[in-house]
């Protein structure tokens, strides 16, 4: 299951395609451009931490990254995080859209290609860990009908030294095909 997961995935002029070295460029000049954003993740893509986020995100174990690319123009990055085949579970997360593209409906798109291929093949449960200062992410995950189950305290410490609480939300497979 773990190889059906993480393929290029596309629909019209949207397309999420493996994060590769390629990308390292374009994706430093779309993280570039809201670098306030980033004392809400847990590590920055900003302009002086970029290349060790991009590296460890690229390499490490447990990160599907993708590339998210408009037309021929790439606006930000997501991924499948943490996928658990055993449990047919995956969380979704390390997400950045440019901000010339929020607010218009793209991040929806977006996360609904990736919840529409991990269901398709055969995940039940699909997670969202979202920082509780994050307030446009939960929203956003509302609006795809997720539910909260709680808060994780102290779950984690960001790349400022800040001690997260972190809200976890789910949906599940038949939550969601009873949506669409």
């Amino acid at each position: 299951m773990l190889d059906r997961l993480y393929v290029d995935l596309a629909d019209s002029d949207l397309r999420l395609v493996k994060l590769a070295e390629t990308h390292r460029e374009e994706l430093r000049a779309a993280c570039a451009a809201d670098s306030d954003v980033w004392t809400i993740y847990s590590s920055s893509f900003g302009p002086d931490h970029f290349d060790k986020s991009f590296d460890a995100l690229i390499g490490g174990a447990g990160r599907m990254a993708y590339a998210i690319i408009d037309g021929d123009t790439l606006v930000g990055m997501t991924a499948y995080l943490r996928p658990d085949m055993s449990a047919q579970t995956v969380e979704i997360g390390n997400s950045f859209i440019h901000p010339d593209a929020r607010g218009t409906g793209f991040n929806g798109r977006v996360k609904r290609l990736l919840l529409d291929h991990a269901f398709a093949v055969g995940i039940r449960r699909i997670e969202f860990r979202i920082d509780e200062r994050n307030k446009r992410s939960q929203a956003a995950v509302t609006k795809l009908g997720c539910t909260k189950e709680g808060v994780l305290r102290s779950e984690r410490v960001t790349w400022t030294g800040y001690v997260r609480d972190t809200g976890l939300w789910s949906l599940l497979a038949d939550e969601w095909a009873a949506r669409s």
